[in-house]
């Protein structure tokens, strides 16, 4: 199947992995889409599913954020304990 640009809706996906060793997905783009799995490939599956039911819920919002946000990425900053203001 060849899918359009168009219908491809590009978001953000944040990848965590807490003391346990287990992956912790989230969707910033739509509140309270998480998910996490054992491997990075099942937590990302895993929050597929979620983002979809988020999307079916949030029509609305999907479409906002379809039409002008671009995902650009993230970054990890390092900041010593002992750094004034934390």
């Amino acid at each position: 199947m060849n899918e359009k640009k168009d219908n491809i809706l590009h978001l953000p996906v944040l990848i965590e992995q807490d003391e346990d060793n287990i992956y912790i997905v989230s969707c910033p783009a739509f509140k309270g889409c998480h998910s996490f799995g054992k491997t990075i490939e099942e937590a990302l599956s895993n929050i597929m599913e979620v983002i979809q039911l988020c999307m079916d819920e949030q029509k609305d919002k999907a479409k906002r954020y379809q039409s002008f946000n671009r995902f650009i990425g993230f970054r990890e900053l390092q900041l010593p304990i002992n750094s004034p203001g934390i």
